[in-house]
């Protein structure tokens, strides 16, 4: 089925995952659909192969070697912003922070959080994506989700996701289309000004304009990855053109030259260093491709 979607242009072989990825590093996927409607995914289905779903690739590392099957990218056919009272619709393609800046114009509350997070509607919803006191749990009230498997769409509750820390249940072969949420009350001025604190904050703590993948660890209970690494003064620890960050202990940065095995390298250095020292073993929040376990 998919040789007769790349002889009719539907998917492309061969393409390099690395410019789709904020590291900008990786291989090439096997098979490519970029899909602009919900007519492409259904050409797709029924699909149990391996299969990577790609949003903004912002906490995602491919191999050097690529990845072996089929990647979906779901294009702006996907991409909508739709404000009723207080709840907010959005598709699996918009940028949390334009959900944020969205919602402050229409006077809703509870979404400021989301103009500190890089990363797109659908990843979010995929791993409870969070900063500053919330996450997406805390706001969802149901998401639309396609199978590639069954080739069906469903709206689900949150719970249905069994959420946890930055996790859900969700598996590779369903892809959220779109979410909705639920706001509150509040002046544009006041929610603006919220924002600004953590623009304000995230230019101050956290290495921007660098090829980075946002967090690299997830926080241990009651402590923070970033203060674990700082301490031990693994700070400017480096694999190959890959170091972590002089500003924030828990952001690794790429410079040019650096591949996906340098990344991988780093982080399982850094785990390996901190569980040696501390005993503690901390996990990735970023997502790992075509790398052995």
């Amino acid at each position: 089925m998919l040789t007769d979607l790349v002889r009719k242009g539907t998917v492309r072989e061969g393409v390099d995952l690395g410019p789709l990825t904020t590291y900008k590093v990786g291989g090439p996927a096997r098979w490519l659909l970029e899909a602009e409607q919900m007519a492409d995914l259904e050409a797709v289905s029924p699909y149990d192969g391996p299969v990577l779903v790609i949003g903004r690739g912002s906490n995602l590392v491919v191999a050097d070697e690529g990845f072996p099957g089929l990647v979906i990218r779901l294009g702006a056919g996907f991409w909508h912003i739709d404000i009723e009272g207080y709840d907010v619709t959005a598709g699996s393609t918009v940028p949390l922070p334009a959900v944020a800046r969205a919602a402050a114009r229409a006077g809703v509350g509870g979404f400021a959080w989301m103009v500190g997070v890089p990363g797109s509607v659908g990843g979010a919803i995929r791993m409870n994506a969070g900063c500053f006191g919330s996450d997406i749990s805390s706001t969802l009230t149901s998401a639309t989700v396609f199978d590639l498997r069954t080739g069906l769409a469903t709206d689900r509750q949150p719970a249905a996701f069994e959420y946890q820390y930055r996790s859900s249940n969700l598996d590779a072969h369903e892809i959220v289309l779109a979410g909705q949420f639920a706001g509150s009350p509040e002046k544009p001025e006041e929610i603006e000004e919220d924002m600004r604190e953590i623009t304000r904050w995230r230019r101050d703590h956290q290495p921007g304009g660098t090829h980075n993948a946002g967090s690299v660890f997830k926080n241990p209970k009651g402590d923070t990855a970033g203060r674990i690494i700082d301490d031990l003064g693994l700070k400017d620890t480096r694999v190959g053109q890959v170091s972590v960050s002089m500003k924030h202990a828990n952001f690794f940065v790429a410079e040019s030259g650096a591949t996906a095995r340098d990344i991988h390298g780093l982080v399982t250095l850094i785990q390996s260093l901190v569980h040696e020292r501390t005993g503690i073993w901390l996990v990735p929040e970023m997502v790992f491709v075509g790398f052995e376990e």
